[in-house]
């Protein structure tokens, strides 16, 4: 049986929109578009517009980028009148979303830098919001995904740029359906596509499923226009997910219809504060409430929550310790409050502000508590109760709070009463909206000598044991020598967080010591409180530590005090900076920073790559460049399930899993925690497969390949487009496979039916067929090939640099001959496979033919290879210059550019450097010619190298 066609998938699908309430519309091209807008416009704002007013109005709305689109789209406008009076009208009504009108249209024309058709696009009041990309059942649906992203770069900014005003992108082959918000290509992610499901988070995938419950039309024009969120400090737009709709919607659901509380549990990492965050703003707008009240915890008030609040709505907090400026607020204008739990209790406890508050005791207010399970465990819940008589309370938890884990607290239910919307990890695994974790327990007592796997062995709870100087630096030499491949060349880092601060203290020497006589350096940090008994967690996991008080003054342990303290000048010697104890919360937060920004400062040598901790940073903090978590501590329940989901935050497809690396036998407190919070057998949904699976489908993937292309050399023998597309799929999931195998403490490539040599050699013919579709797109040459996803990043490897090829140009001259005839191969199969040395292959290979026979010293290679590479950069960028004819200091300025902000240069500043400016038919032409090869130069005299 044939598959679908595309076109009968389009067809039905619009039948389908018809049947839903859509008018079909003709729209072939942007002149029809422009005439449709002005009918629709015209319906919808109840006028008629002469062609000198529509002008006006199409000037106006033509302008900005996509962001800019999307809050003009939200706006109110004034135009011109003919008479000279003032006229106005809107886009689309947000407020009585379902009194807009609806329209399909399928197969419409734009020509930018190239023509493009798009397959289903649905005009709200004539704007196209929602565009629909639609492929064959049985292709990959990334290649709906990589198609909306060409349009972007060939025609959506055409014309009047109406295509710029798309809100949702839907992508379907039929059997897979998924969502996401219109972006610029560069803010594009796959990773960020979703599937839309029920409230009982049963997903519709099927594209007909899909589109009753998503396109019909009322609900559709309300997510545009309630649940599209624009973010101002990336300028990028964001849509809630399908629970974070559904929560949002049950949650105002009861504050319209109730007074009673409720709370949603959404598991960590699937984005609370958003969906906390869009919460509180709906409800602003709900009659009868005086305020919304959001409440954060002080220790989670970092700069990354300040910094998306204000972000979603400008100075929405106050990120101070003034409790006046929140008297302040709750006595004025404002309808949204951001603020901690502890100016709140100060607010409602103190005598000075109590008395101001007074009057506003029985005005109905909302309260909403992010992360419930931790902050509302206290007093402090009785005293807000007490004092506001009218408060509605709603809490969000990752990890709520049972009679089975509360061990003699409250409930989460306790106190917020019903569960309102549940998304529990499994269901964010499913959704692929979180990462499944590899867990490996590791016993330090089967050997002494060694670690080894034994998940069997009982719990070893004696301290002279546990903290014996011989087993923690087993295991400190244990993460050293397999931090590289957890971290993937440390393009992520990790949290280890350890027992007692007596024993971190002792792990941070040993890291300290180890770090000083090892050759490749580790970036070491460490923070903990200092006030009395603040060692261990409670029994039920509990992972609480309160640094609302930034200078512990109430009993302070001196000790752990001092010992911080030298901690601290060790990170100031490190990343230059002045903390200390007095500025406790100053440097908690430049942690967080520092953990984070792991791709900004990752080669800066200002970045974090193992943070040692015993409490903090296991709650609360989120960082998608996190990806292990060495435990050598005993967790359970909320506690442990917290500490393990540090690391699973979706980040690119390196980032296949979160890891787990335990130094106690936490199995079964493990399969407890699981079954507490997701279901009793759901472990082998949130646990990667052991590494003896991976083996074998890696092996199988061989065999595939080999049938394929028996050697290497047979790819070259591939003619068809089709056996193309299938070696490409085969390589594509091997290099998958491989990025998890490397991640097992316990890989061996002797596990494997193929040598890496190899493997590393089909990795050659693999780029060679993506160098080739890059070329073919210049040409306008299409291949189907055009459509794969080669996942380029996978066979990055940062380390592999000209430093490395230098260091192993020294081995060759001081190896024997036949050493270093295998050393020179392995230099030139570096050269073809390693995507960031291809630019510099014939550069190196001259170099290796040419002056490394001259050179008489060893000690003189790096030198003598500066001094080529500076004479063959100059040469390089003589050549540019004279057969482009460009302004050479113009040149120099654009390149030095590009080098500090690693964005493309600016199509203005590449025109700078014309000598002549070419003429307009020629002119995008010119700049995309000499923008590559500006760029071809940087990638080949500045990328890797050191």
């Amino acid at each position: 049986m044939n598959t679908q066609p595309e076109e009968v998938l389009e067809q039905e699908l619009v039948d389908q929109l018809q049947k839903l309430g859509w008018d079909r519309v003709a729209v072939r091209n942007e002149n029809d578009l422009i005439q449709n807008l002005k009918s629709q416009l015209e319906q919808h704002n109840d006028t008629i517009y002469s062609d000198k007013e529509f002008g006006n109005i199409l000037t106006q709305i033509s302008h900005g980028n996509i962001f800019e689109k999307a809050k003009q789209l939200r706006g109110k406008f004034q135009y011109q009148m003919d008479d000279g009076e003032t006229g106005y009208f809107q886009l689309v009504d947000s407020i009585d979303w379902c009194k807009n009108e609806f329209q399909v249209s399928h197969q419409v024309n734009m020509e930018g830098i190239h023509k493009n058709r798009y397959d289903v696009t649905l005009l709200i009041n004539g704007l196209p919001l929602v565009q629909i990309e639609l492929k064959r059942r049985g292709l990959e649906l990334k290649e709906a995904f990589n198609q909306t992203i060409r349009y972007h770069k060939h025609s959506y900014s055409a014309g009047h740029g109406l295509f710029q005003y798309i809100q949702i992108f839907v992508i379907s082959n039929g059997v897979n359906t998924k969502y996401y918000a219109n972006n610029s290509e560069d803010k594009l992610d796959f990773k960020q596509t979703f599937f839309w499901a029920d409230k009982n988070n049963r997903q519709f995938s099927n594209l007909s499923d899909f589109t009753d419950v998503f396109f019909e039309p009322c609900h559709l024009s309300k997510l545009v226009t309630k649940y599209v969120v624009m973010s101002e400090s990336d300028k990028m737009l964001m849509v809630l997910r399908q629970y974070q709709f559904h929560a949002v919607e049950a949650i105002v659901e009861r504050v319209k219809t109730s007074n009673k509380f409720g709370y949603i549990w959404h598991t960590t990492g699937s984005g609370k504060t958003l969906t906390s965050f869009k919460t509180a703003q709906t409800l602003t707008g709900t009659s009868g409430i005086h305020k919304v009240v959001f409440v954060v915890d002080r220790k989670d008030l970092d700069y990354k929550t300040i910094e998306d609040f204000n972000s979603y709505k400008k100075d929405s907090v106050d990120g101070t310790d003034n409790t006046k400026s929140l008297i302040k607020q709750f006595n004025d204008e404002t309808k949204l409050i951001v603020t901690t739990l502890q100016k709140l209790n100060n607010a409602i406890q103190k005598t000075g502000y109590s008395k101001v508050m007074e009057p506003l005791r029985d005005q109905r207010m909302v309260f909403i508590f992010d992360e419930c399970h931790r902050s509302q465990f206290g007093q402090t819940h009785a005293r807000i109760k007490k004092f506001f008589t009218n408060v509605q309370m709603i809490g969000f938890t990752g990890t709520p709070i049972f009679a089975k884990n509360a061990v003699g607290k409250k409930t989460t239910a306790d106190l917020f009463h019903e569960c309102l919307h549940k998304y529990v990890i499994t269901d964010a695994i499913n959704d692929q909206n979180v990462l499944k974790f590899s867990i490996e327990y590791l016993s330090t007592f089967k050997d002494q000598s060694t670690i080894v796997q034994d998940i069997q062995v009982e719990d070893i709870d004696k301290v002279e044991v546990l903290e014996s100087s011989e087993r923690m630096e087993q295991i400190v030499d244990h993460i050293i020598s397999h931090h590289t491949y957890k971290t993937h060349s440390r393009s992520f880092n990790s949290i280890f967080c350890v027992s007692s601060i007596n024993t971190l203290l002792r792990y941070y020497e040993i890291f300290k010591t180890k770090n000083m006589e090892g050759e490749k350096r580790l970036n070491i940090a460490t923070i903990f409180s200092y006030h009395a008994n603040e060692d261990d967690s409670d029994p039920s996991g509990s992972l609480d530590t309160d640094i609302s008080d930034p200078t512990h003054m109430k009993s302070v342990n001196k000790h752990s005090r001092d010992r911080l303290q030298d901690c601290i000048e060790d990170y100031n010697k490190t990343f230059k900076t002045n903390y200390s104890t007095d500025t406790f919360y100053q440097y908690y937060q430049d942690i967080g920073k520092r953990v984070r920004r792991r791709k900004e400062n990752k080669n800066t040598g200002q970045g974090i790559d193992i943070l040692l901790v015993v409490n903090m940073f296991l709650t609360g903090f989120d960082s998608r460049w996190l990806n292990t978590i060495y435990v050598d501590k005993n967790l359970k329940y909320h506690g442990l399930l917290q500490a393990f989901s540090r690391t699973n935050r979706i980040l690119g497809i390196k980032k296949s899993h979160g890891n787990v690396v335990c130094y106690r036998n936490l199995k079964s407190a493990t399969d407890e925690s699981v079954a507490l919070f997701a279901d009793k057998n759901a472990l082998e949904h949130i646990t990667v497969a052991p590494y003896s699976e991976y083996v074998e489908k890696f092996n199988l993937a061989i065999s595939d390949l080999l049938r394929l292309t028996p050697s290497v050399d047979s790819v070259n023998e591939l003619e068809r487009e089709e056996d193309k597309y299938r070696f490409v799929e085969i390589y594509r999931n091997l290099l998958h496979l491989m990025t998890d195998l490397r991640t097992f403490s316990d890989f061996n490539p002797q596990d494997l039916s193929i040598d890496i040599q190899t493997f590393e050699d089909y990795k050659s013919k693999y780029l060679d067929l993506y160098e080739q579709v890059k070329f073919d797109r210049q040409t306008d040459k299409v291949s189907i090939l055009d459509s794969i996803d080669f996942e380029i990043e996978l066979i990055r490897r940062d380390e592999v640099n000209v430093s490395y090829i230098l260091d192993l140009l020294i081995q060759m001259r001081l190896a024997s001959a036949k050493d270093s005839e295998q050393i020179h191969k392995t230099i030139m199969s570096t050269l073809e496979n390693e995507p960031r040395l291809r630019s510099k292959k014939e550069l190196i290979k001259r170099f290796i033919e040419d002056h490394l026979p001259t050179i008489q010293s060893n000690d003189d290679i790096r030198t003598e290879f500066g001094n080529y590479m500076s004479e063959e950069q100059q040469k390089s960028l003589q050549r540019l210059c004279e057969e482009e004819n460009l302004i050479r200091d113009k040149v120099d300025r654009v390149i030095s550019n590009v080098l500090y902000t690693n964005k493309k240069p600016h199509p203005k500043s590449v025109f700078a450097c014309l000598q002549e400016t070419p003429k307009l038919t020629k002119r995008t032409t010119v700049r995309e010619r000499i923008t590559d090869r500006i760029l071809a130069f940087v990638d080949t005299f500045f990328e890797g190298i050191d």
